[in-house]
């Protein structure tokens, strides 16, 4: 669509007049009322060199050109008071637009028959045709003004052949100059006003997309920071309550039993409050925080009972793979703590190979079937972390056969 006029295609045969064809808004609005003080300008230029062109002559005799130059004088205040108010308009009226155009051309034709120099002034009538009408009528008015004076000079005066033959080429080239500039103007303007607008749009698919990037991280950052409390502290709180519950049971019958269990409460609420401070900062996890991450792992391990063999020559890795492998094992610990039943035994395998780095999570469990529907931020945000650093992660189990969780993450053979 064309910006000149809504609803205008822009292979419209009769494009909008320039007038038309400025943008909406106030910065654009303002910028076009300031250069129309060129336009003033050039109108006043012209018209009192026209004057002076018109009253500097020797022919015809000086009353005519008096009466012309006094009709000349009722161009400026018809200019001021209603042509400048159209001409300025964001979208000119068509209507007054033509109102405006016609009466100037009755105002110049008198004195343009009478005194030939007062074509002058067609340089600054034909601008104000292409500026408030539309293509095909300011060609039209263009043309009476160009081609009429001279029509009337030649039958009121009757001038020689010669002077009819030069007045008539002269009139003729400027018709062809104004229509050729004007149209050509008229185009420009389009496809710059075209640019403007799809320079428009593509400002404001920047901020929406600069917003929705903006919404898509806090997003992100929500998902993530969900998933991290509830790998760390939701975990934690979990074991916290499993534990108070095994003191309970244990406090009559086993005393030395549940010491051991509060000395592991203790130990889990000093980690979850590490990890909490961690989680704050954005810093390294509480268990890898100056510890490589087999002996991370055989901390959390001693919070689970369960063990942890470690094959392979172990190295540095990247942060980010430590991190997936440890949240791994917290997530499938604290599910084999809730699900797999007391009396069943947990193991850790962590296997260094040369470009990968692979944990397993056993237990001899009561074990479930992975088809069936399950809710929370569990199996999921275990997937989802593996596949943030290119990994995978395996959940194989079945009813009365225990489960094993396993994640292969890609690692460099030379480390971080």
């Amino acid at each position: 669509m064309s910006a000149g006029a809504p609803g205008r295609p822009l292979d419209d045969p009769d494009p909008a007049p320039i007038g038309a064809l400025e943008p909406n808004g106030p910065r654009e609005s303002n910028t076009w009322d300031r250069s129309f003080r060129l336009w003033d300008s050039y109108f006043v230029i012209v018209w009192v060199a026209t004057l002076v062109f018109v009253l500097g002559t020797d022919y015809p005799a000086w009353h005519v050109r008096v009466a012309a130059g006094g009709l000349l004088l009722l161009l400026i205040p018809w200019y001021l008071v209603v042509g400048r108010p159209i001409l300025t308009s964001e979208v000119p009226d068509e209507r007054l637009a033509l109102a405006y155009i016609a009466g100037a051309i009755l105002l110049f034709l008198p004195p343009g028959v009478l005194v030939g120099e007062t074509r002058l002034m067609t340089f600054a009538l034909v601008p104000q045709c292409f500026i408030a009408l539309r293509l095909r009528r300011a060609l039209t008015a263009v043309t009476v003004i160009n081609i009429a004076p001279v029509v009337g000079w030649a039958a009121l005066w009757w001038p020689s052949d010669q002077d009819v033959f030069f007045n008539s080429v002269f009139a003729v080239v400027t018709l062809v100059f104004s229509a050729a500039v004007g149209s050509w103007v008229i185009r420009i303007i389009e496809q710059s006003q075209e640019r403007a607008v799809l320079i428009t749009e593509l400002d404001a698919s920047r901020h929406e997309i600069s917003r929705l990037s903006a919404a898509h991280g806090a997003l992100a950052e929500r998902e993530r920071f969900s998933r991290e409390i509830h790998d760390t502290l939701a975990q934690g709180f979990t074991s916290l309550l499993m534990l108070v519950q095994a003191v309970e049971a244990e406090l009559d019958r086993d005393p030395p039993e549940a010491r051991r269990h509060l000395a592991l409460m203790a130990e889990t609420a000093r980690q979850n409050l590490a990890e909490a401070r961690a989680l704050v900062i954005g810093g390294t996890p509480a268990d890898l925080d100056g510890a490589s991450l087999p002996d991370a792992l055989r901390r959390l391990a001693a919070r689970h009972d369960a063990t942890v063999e470690v094959s392979g020559p172990v190295r540095a890795v990247p942060a980010g793979p430590e991190v997936v492998v440890l949240r791994t094992c917290q997530e499938a610990l604290t599910n084999a703590r809730k699900h797999a039943g007391s009396s069943a035994t947990v193991s850790i395998a962590l296997e260094y190979a040369a470009e990968a780095l692979t944990v397993s999570v056993r237990d001899d469990g009561r074990g479930f079937d992975p088809a069936a529907p399950v809710s929370g931020y569990g199996l999921a945000g275990l997937r989802s972390r593996a596949a943030e650093v290119g990994g995978t992660a395996q959940v194989r189990s079945s009813p009365g056969a225990g489960t094993t969780v396993t994640v292969r993450l890609p690692v460099s053979r030379s480390g971080p």
